[in-house]
């Protein structure tokens, strides 16, 4: 049971954000949560113990740390601006979307001059680990707010990595997410030239599993590659391509050039523009889009 006074609120229950709640309500802490579109989340947490909010400026008003978890930093911008009239000084908010830097350096400074602190706390792994309580999180805070921050954060995470300040959190997911929707590019690409040559999906797979160049993200995209299981890795294909144009713009500002970088945002903006942006379009299914415009079925 958690030993402290802290009231939670929690904004954003979608597929990481219900389970990530249902732990901290779960391991003892007193949580609000509020309604968006889909009730089913909600209803599930009432009955877990925790209380709903009816709008956010009440959330605001009874909570001392707020979680959001939403889709990216225009979502989290607009968040933020209907909570701060409600904030009171001393209390916290968390980002754990996957947001741009810049974004989350300025609603810190707007945060501050009320005495309210920001930070980030970006996530890795599947709604699964999210469920279980064994996410990993990236931080971005300061010493004395993490030091606030963590017990409740490791409710519903079991890897918790201190970056640095505010937005090294989500400078870090940034690099993250690079490395791993990379991958993503390189698979699907790889399969459709596998395939076009006359090598299965099945002698693919009986090479690269087991072997170096193997890794838990294969898995998971070989999931659906290889199994046909579509909730093999829920993160939209719309997600992925915001997280690589996060991503460009940190590259930009840094004045780094980034072709590889550029290459898998396009392969994903390919998906996207030839209609894969629906809330059930994920990353694995990229392999299907770069398949079907190398003309192979």
């Amino acid at each position: 049971m958690a030993d402290t006074v802290e009231k939670i609120g929690f904004v954003g229950l979608g597929l990481m954000g219900h389970g990530m709640a249902k732990n901290i309500v779960e391991k003892g802490y007193p949580l609000a949560v509020v309604a968006h579109r889909n009730r089913k989340p909600i209803d599930d947490l009432l009955q877990r113990g925790a209380s709903e909010a009816r709008s956010l400026p009440e959330l605001a008003a009874n909570s001392t740390i707020i979680f959001l978890c939403l889709t990216g930093s225009k979502e989290v911008a607009a968040v933020v601006e209907q909570l701060a009239p409600s904030l009171a000084a001393g209390s916290v908010v968390i980002d754990c979307s996957t947001s741009d830097p810049t974004v989350t350096t300025r609603l810190a400074n707007s945060l501050a001059a009320k005495g309210v602190s920001f930070a980030d706390a970006p996530l890795s792994r599947t709604p699964k680990e999210a469920w279980d309580g064994t996410l990993d999180c990236m931080v971005g805070a300061d010493d004395e707010v993490f030091s606030r921050i963590r017990p409740v954060i490791a409710t519903w995470a079991g890897k918790i990595v201190h970056i640095g300040g505010v937005a090294d959190g989500h400078r870090m997911k940034l690099l993250n997410n690079f490395i791993s929707l990379g991958m993503g590019a390189l698979f699907a690409e790889a399969l459709a030239l596998s395939r076009k040559v006359g090598i299965s999906v099945e002698r693919f797979d009986s090479v690269i599993r087991g072997g170096r160049m193997d890794s838990l993200f294969y898995q998971t995209f070989m999931g659906y590659a290889l199994e046909g299981d579509r909730n093999a890795h829920r993160f939209t294909l719309s997600n992925a391509y915001k997280d690589l144009k996060y991503l460009e713009a940190m590259a930009n500002d840094a004045s780094v050039a980034t072709p590889l970088a550029t290459a898998a945002k396009n392969a994903f903006a390919g998906a996207v523009n030839a209609g894969g942006d629906g809330p059930e379009d994920y990353v694995p299914h990229l392999a299907d889009f770069v398949a079907r415009g190398n003309n192979v079925f």
